[in-house]
């Protein structure tokens, strides 16, 4: 198997997750953040993951900006950067990345690796659905709440399926399981259909996805996004069945507990990944004739009290 020099851009929950994985098994992985002061810190004390899944690592690389990397010439970057952040991610990368270097997107939301392809062409992409729930205690420190095994990982070209599998033994191997997909657009519409409906409806009434879903008000709005959401992942090509509904739910039900991090942002008054959640399913809606007012009116409130707070700052 060819070595392969990793990077992860972006130290957040997911990406500290991500990182003490690699590191695990491959010391030499390189972290970008964007902070001098957060790489001192990781450096001196390293990554502890809990949780759900376990992993206590040092840290020995790390940029604080996405330039740095030019020297080092990663062959795979991980993204695990909010998703408001992608474009300007995608320009900074544009000044680094080396011919046959793959991106690999972690992000939430829909269009991502999309997004990406644009910017680079399909055959530098592959899309990573993970499955497991992260939340960031401190820096480097992280709470891993469930983990329903195995992560999805796909490519946008099917010359890349070989590559696919070894990164997916690899992400396996470091603890990460996850499977090589042929149609990773599909998984990540099946999770990302339950992430869309529930973030805005639990960021606005500040609910936990199982309080939101046991409430007849909150339960009804959900109700309807989730038949809007499916009417338009039908008309892109993606039938998650006549069963989708019971396993969608009864997976919510089981991992529910907690509140979606869309609350998170809006307690610290921090952007969203609206556009990419319930503005994206608005979007495709409306590129496709299909009419999505329950969405329109979740993803338009979450926009409202966004707009107010940020203007502020």
């Amino acid at each position: 198997m060819v070595e392969h020099k990793m990077a992860v851009v972006g130290i957040g929950a997911t990406g500290s997750v991500m990182a003490a994985a690699l590191l695990s098994k491959y010391p030499e992985t390189v972290l970008v953040g964007r902070r001098p002061d957060l790489g001192k810190e990781l450096k001196e004390k390293g990554i502890a993951i809990s949780g759900a899944i376990g992993y206590g690592v040092q840290v020995d690389n790390y940029c604080s900006n996405i330039a740095e990397l030019k020297d080092l010439s990663p062959t795979i970057i991980f993204l695990c950067t909010k998703t408001f952040h992608l474009e300007q991610v995608l320009v900074e990368l544009q000044d680094i990345l080396m011919p046959g270097t793959k991106i690999i997107s972690t992000q939430n939301g829909l269009g991502a690796e999309d997004l990406i392809a644009e910017k680079f062409g399909d055959e530098t992409v592959f899309r990573l659905s993970l499955n497991f729930g992260a939340s960031l205690k401190g820096p480097g420190q992280v709470e891993v709440t469930f983990f329903n095994r195995p992560n999805h990982l796909g490519c946008l070209n099917a010359e890349n399926q070989e590559l696919g599998l070894q990164i997916s033994n690899i992400l396996t191997d470091c603890g990460l399981d996850t499977e090589f997909v042929d149609d990773i657009k599909l998984f990540v519409w099946k999770k990302m259909i339950m992430k869309c409906t529930m973030a805005s409806i639990c960021a606005v009434t500040n609910r936990t996805i199982k309080e939101c879903l046991e409430y007849p008000p909150t339960r009804e709005i959900a109700d309807a996004c989730f038949q809007e959401a499916l009417s338009v992942a039908r008309a892109l090509g993606y039938d998650l069945g006549l069963d989708y509904l019971t396993q969608a739910l009864g997976y919510l039900n089981k991992v529910g507990m907690h509140k979606d991090s869309m609350c998170y942002d809006i307690e610290n008054k921090t952007q969203t990944e609206i556009d990419f959640l319930g503005g994206k399913v608005v979007e495709y809606g409306r590129d496709k004739g299909i009419e999505t007012p329950f969405y329109v009116a979740m993803t338009n409130l979450v926009k409202a009290i966004e707009d107010k707070y940020l203007k502020k700052l």
